[in-house]
């Protein structure tokens, strides 16, 4: 008989005023699609109450194991009940007890036990459903790999259509799949601070990624290395649009919506901290993120800016100190998020049918307001971490039609599925006249 491998959340020690099952519970109750992020909730919630690294992670876990199986955990219930009215909290109970021992791997008797404890007036119908679900786990199993891909991945059936469109029935499954995968630790090296990568390199755990020079995947969050400025957490994918911007030392370059300051910094990074180097967000919070980043990883020669680009132009001043224009501009704009839904659990709930019609009239003003802002033989980069053609290539077009004086010099598509990193797609423009 098969054994399941061990949960590395298996007996979490308990604080006796924040357990983290009714910690989870309350966050899943308090989250809404429209509402703050679920890894934002979680973080301040760890924060609040002072939990250890192994019970943060536990809570991480299973917010996002529910979220991530909404429907899923939800035509399971269905299944498991005798009919009747369910009360909000009481399906809050049996989503979060049911994650923990379907999908999280922990100890059974632990999952149900304390999930049975917490859940008050429902407890009666959480045992019941709960110790049923354990007797029919195969059943359970068995209409999960029946259920159709809404249901067995959680995903709206709107954007598994699109996928399936594009990328054949197969393809979708493939991506699909990598979406409800919960994303591995991968950190870049920060060669800002001299001799980062041998001293990644030799953390037990971490493992240099040969097709990406500078990033790791590490077994367990380097958190000291992280607090340092050591390295950054971050996907290969992000690398993609500073890469192809190719920044020099010396350059004056313009990061437009630079927070939380990722691609900022490995463009510092590029430049060896010299030249000039803009960072700017619409927000005055995610700004200060922004800035407290660039500081923790060394960048020297960055100056960050509250500026709205959708609808105020550049200040005077900027003409003043750069009257020539930029020669990089890094555009890594607003968009659906449908390339990194693996790391933004939310994003999958966040989406509706229309959401292309009110994304895209953004990126597009966005790239006609920025792209005058190059110097003759200067060039931008415009990123998304989406994969919809209508926020990439079709953006592109549009602009390039009405605006003379540019040309488009290539483009980078990462699809997850075939890439094996986060979604990205990147086109590089330059300014001819």
């Amino acid at each position: 008989m098969n054994r399941r491998p061990p949960s590395p959340f298996a007996h979490p020690p308990v604080p006796a005023d924040s357990n983290p099952r009714l910690l989870a519970w309350q966050i899943l109750r308090a989250w809404k699609p429209e509402g703050v992020y679920a890894d934002e909730m979680v973080d301040h919630t760890a924060r609040r109450h002072s939990l250890s690294p192994p019970n943060r992670a536990f809570l991480n876990a299973m917010v996002l194991g529910v979220l991530r199986n909404l429907t899923l955990l939800d035509a399971w219930i269905d299944h498991l009940r005798d009919g009747g009215k369910l009360d909000h909290d009481t399906r809050g109970w049996l989503r979060l007890g049911l994650a923990q021992c379907l999908l999280l791997g922990l100890p059974e008797h632990a999952a149900v036990h304390e999930t049975v404890d917490l859940a008050g007036r429902g407890r009666g119908l959480v045992n019941a459903v709960l110790r049923r679900a354990l007797r029919e786990r195969h059943a359970l199993e068995e209409l999960r790999a029946t259920a159709p891909p809404e249901i067995r991945f959680s995903l709206p059936e709107f954007l598994l259509d699109r996928w399936t469109k594009r990328y054949h029935p197969a393809g979708m499954e493939k991506l699909a799949e990598w979406c409800n995968t919960p994303a591995p630790i991968i950190v870049r090296a920060n060669e800002l601070i001299p001799g980062s990568t041998a001293k990644l390199a030799a953390i037990p755990g971490n493992a240099a990624l040969e097709e990406h020079p500078g990033f790791f995947l590490c077994a367990d969050l380097p958190r000291e290395p992280l607090a340092t400025g050591l390295c950054y957490a971050q996907d290969p994918a992000t690398a993609a649009a500073p890469i192809l911007l190719a920044p020099e030392p010396g350059m004056d370059v313009l990061d437009a919506c630079a927070a939380p300051g990722g691609k900022a910094a490995l463009l510092a990074q590029m430049m060896a901290n010299q030249g000039h180097l803009v960072a700017t967000d619409a927000a005055p919070k995610r700004l200060e993120r922004l800035r407290a980043n660039l500081t923790r990883l060394h960048v020297k020669n960055a100056g960050t800016f509250v500026h709205d680009w959708e609808n105020t132009p550049p200040p005077a001043s900027w003409r003043q100190r750069f009257p020539e224009g930029f020669h990089r501009i890094l555009l890594d704009t607003p968009c659906s998020n449908t390339g990194v839904i693996r790391r933004r659990v939310d994003v999958r709930w966040r989406l509706q049918p229309a959401f292309l019609a009110e994304i895209t009239p953004r990126q597009e003003n966005l790239l006609t307001r920025l792209l005058p802002l190059l110097r003759p033989g200067g060039r931008l980069a415009y990123s998304t971490c989406s994969i919809e053609p209508e926020e990439n290539e079709q953006i592109i077009k549009a602009v390039l039609t009405k605006l003379s004086g540019y040309r488009q010099l290539q483009t980078r598509s990462l699809v997850p599925h075939l890439s094996g990193t986060d979604g990205a797609w990147v086109s590089l423009i330059e300014r001819v006249a």
